[in-house]
């Protein structure tokens, strides 16, 4: 079965594309004298080579956070007889006036520079090198190319380029020179974005054979000078001119027309009567594409509901709910709408319309406008947002297809953002906490793992400030929680070198400050649980960073809160895991404490449970560490035995072992039976509740070889025999039947 094309993965080309970029001095070049990069003598690139070259560099710059610029690179393609360039695309302030002057000598055909604002009128002196050849040239958003910086002359001194960059734009002056004179072959033309000192009019004198022509946000203060391509002009667009009868009439005499654009992002004094759609469409014979979004109607142009044609919505002319779109031949292949009233009727004669009636118009939207107009894109994002919360995205993969295309497109813009870059590149609450969001639409931490780094990095830049917005707090805690929650250890030791364990206790000590035990705590605590599990320089970084004596904050501000205590409990059990960080534990305080929380009812017998398993790590180094007077080590013990024999062993945990190994290693032995009981009965308890999770784990990691020796030695006590004797028979049942997953 076909799939579409961008369900493919990327071609070898790309790839090897990719590659290359990524590895220059590896693959084509080598640093020459003056570190400079230089093309290898036995490199001889074609033009489809070096334009997917130059087009994937531009793109891996402004999508991929990794990427970094490379000094010199233009220079690479500046010698055309080693390397051909014919079509490229150049956008945002990573491109300057000497990366055009490098490439100088080669025979553009395309050239598209978009929002380049680092451009000068160096740079248009540079474009008349490609007179001779160049076919279709867009300047979108390059206004200050028409400005010579400082009032400079126009001569290239290379000492003074980056005292240049510095000067203020009030010292530019407009330069007056340049003219399109000699460009013959010029088809396609994009001035969007034209400052309004230069004469549009002289300017485009030159270009007769004109069949494209882009003056977006351009003021045209004579619109007669466009019949000049009447017999010529397929393509116009005016989005954002103010429009005019004048301009009006002078546009409906393009009868070779057949891509109109005269939207607006804002209302103007133009309002759009009836009587000019009727002209544009009676006149403009050939059109195949229209868009009127952002007008307003001053009339009715709409069929009355009542004298609509009945049935399904249609898009043929004669049925249309537009009176003057009754008149088309054909439908239109586009129609944008968006912004209006009109996309809201039944039938409209047109393949693809552009509106936010429905899904469908509002993903089209999103397409035709994201590249030049994201302003508009913003808009459709946000109604896309409502369709998904609200209702019911069917084009899902469209959707996304998009949206990742809208943010590819827009790095630096405020309203589109990519999710990690904008997270690294905008530090604007809004940005965050809707990054944040969706990072946790995803499986975490699963299909985070490829940047895993980057990603806890990204979160814990966030928490830094000491008074950060509440809402980001908390979802980007609940984040770190979830990336440190089932990742391996050396995950784990990664992140805390990052400063995860001295964050999440900031947290902490500022919600001890206002005295609040809310979500950011509990998932704080929580967070430090998930990361000390197995990992003793976690654990180390815990006791460094003032760790316990937080711990005995929290206890007494917070005695009721259940949540907490069981988070807490669960860390020191990790910490009393590793033998060299015991002994910062055998203190009469934290001793007292811990056998205080013996009786605790808090969350089942989480609380209690936790509090035996620290002490049953401390009991098994034996009493001859155990300095302190009170409590007395027997004390201790009998206390943690009548524990163990009040819970009950059906009770459903809330905990997850990915090892027993911290439980098994106190089973053979005989310095502290209570230890073992402990460890036997969590054992017991967690393979009758989970045997289809515990048993196998247990078998596994040799647990019943263990058991066997706690029935040899006499040190055990008796009820400790039977558990284990119950736990081997249990485990040998499950492998009898491995399914039965339930007691």
């Amino acid at each position: 079965m076909a799939s579409k094309a961008g369900d493919n993965p990327d071609s070898l080309m790309a790839l090897s594309t990719a590659f290359c970029l990524r590895n220059l001095r590896k693959t084509m070049c080598y640093l020459g004298d003056r570190n400079k990069l230089c093309l290898r003598s036995d490199v001889f690139l074609p033009s489809e080579i070096c334009d997917k070259l130059v087009n994937t560099y531009m793109e891996l710059v402004h999508t991929d956070s990794n990427f970094k610029p490379q000094d010199g690179f233009f220079q690479l393609f500046s010698d055309p007889r080693s390397t051909r360039l014919t079509r490229i695309q150049l956008r945002e302030d990573i491109v300057q006036d000497r990366d055009l002057e490098a490439i100088g000598k080669q025979d553009l055909i395309e050239l598209h520079l978009t929002s380049c604002h680092n451009l000068s009128a160096r740079s248009l002196r540079t474009l008349t090198s490609f007179r001779q050849t160049l076919v279709s040239l867009s300047l979108f958003g390059c206004s200050r190319i028409f400005y010579r910086k400082g009032g400079a002359p126009l001569a290239f001194d290379e000492e003074e380029e980056e005292e240049e960059e510095e000067r203020p734009a009030s010292r530019q002056a407009l330069d007056t020179d340049f003219s399109f004179q000699g460009f013959n072959r010029l088809r396609l033309l994009n001035l969007g974005g034209l400052p309004e000192e230069v004469d549009v009019e002289g300017l485009l004198k030159p270009l007769p054979a004109l069949t494209s022509l882009d003056l977006s946000g351009v003021q045209l203060p004579r619109a007669a000078f466009l019949a000049q391509w009447k017999e010529r002009l397929a393509s116009l667009v005016l989005y954002n001119v103010d429009l005019s009868e004048e301009l009006i009439n002078t546009v409906v005499e393009l009868g070779h027309l057949r891509h109109l654009d005269i939207s607006r992002e804002h209302t103007s004094k133009f309002k759009m009567t009836r009587k000019t759609l009727t002209a544009i469409v009676q006149g403009l014979v050939n059109l195949v594409s229209l868009d009127i979004s952002g007008h307003i109607m001053l009339d009715n142009c709409t069929v009355p509901h009542f004298e609509e044609a009945m049935g399904r919505p249609s898009i043929e002319p004669c049925k249309s709910s537009i009176y003057p779109f009754q008149e088309l031949k054909r439908p239109l292949q586009f129609l944008g709408l968006y912004n209006t009233t009109l996309c809201n009727v039944t039938h409209i004669p047109a393949y693809k319309v552009t509106g936010s009636k429905n899904e469908d118009q509002v993903l089209n939207a999103i397409e035709a406008y994201t590249e030049f107009r994201p302003e508009l894109a913003h808009r459709a994002i946000n109604q896309l947002f409502d369709i998904a919360r609200i209702q019911h995205c069917s084009q899902l993969l469209r959707a996304l297809q998009l949206v990742i295309a809208a943010l590819k497109c827009h790095k630096y813009d405020k309203s589109i953002q990519v999710v990690l870059n904008g997270m690294e590149q905008y530090q604007e609450v809004t940005v965050q906490r809707n990054c944040c969001l969706t990072l946790c639409n995803f499986s975490i931490p699963e299909e985070l793992e490829f940047q895993y780094g980057r990603v806890n990095l990204l979160l814990l830049k966030i928490l830094e400030p000491a008074r950060q917005d509440e809402s980001i707090q908390r979802i980007a805690v609940h984040l770190c929680n979830a990336l440190v929650c089932q990742v391996d250890n050396h995950h784990k030791e990664a992140v805390g070198k990052m400063g995860f364990v001295k964050t999440m206790l900031n947290l902490i000590q500022k919600k001890l400050q206002d005295r609040m035990c809310d979500q950011v705590m509990e998932f704080s605590w929580s967070a430090l649980w998930n990361i000390t599990d197995e990992t003793p320089d976690n654990c180390q970084m815990f006791l460094n960073c003032r760790g316990m004596s937080l711990f005995l904050d929290c206890l007494k501000e917070f005695p009721d809160k259940q949540e907490l205590h069981r988070n807490m409990l669960g860390l020191l059990g990790n910490v009393a895991e590793v033998r060299a960080l015991r002994p910062q534990l055998l203190t009469p305080q934290f001793i007292s404490v811990f056998s205080n929380l013996l009786d605790s009812k808090a969350d089942g017998i989480e609380v209690s449970y936790n509090a035996c398993g620290v002490l049953s790590h401390i009991m098994f180094d034996g009493p001859e560490v155990w300095a302190m007077e009170e409590p007395l080590r027997e004390t201790v013990m009998d206390k943690m035995m009548a524990a163990i024999q009040s819970w009950d062993v059906t009770s459903r945990r809330n905990i997850n072992y990915r090892s027993f190994e911290p439980i098994l290693r106190l089973l053979p032995q005989s310095i502290a039976p209570v230890s073992q009981h402990w460890a036997t009965w969590a054992l017991f308890n967690l393979v009758s509740v989970y045997p289809s999770k515990y048993c196998p784990l247990l078998i596994k990691e040799g647990g019943i070889i263990l058991l066997e020796k706690v029935l040899e030695l006499q040190t055990s006590h008796e009820e400790t025999k039977e558990m284990a004797r119950k736990v081997m028979e249990q485990c040998e049942n499950f492998k009898e039947d491995p399914m039965e997953t339930t007691r």
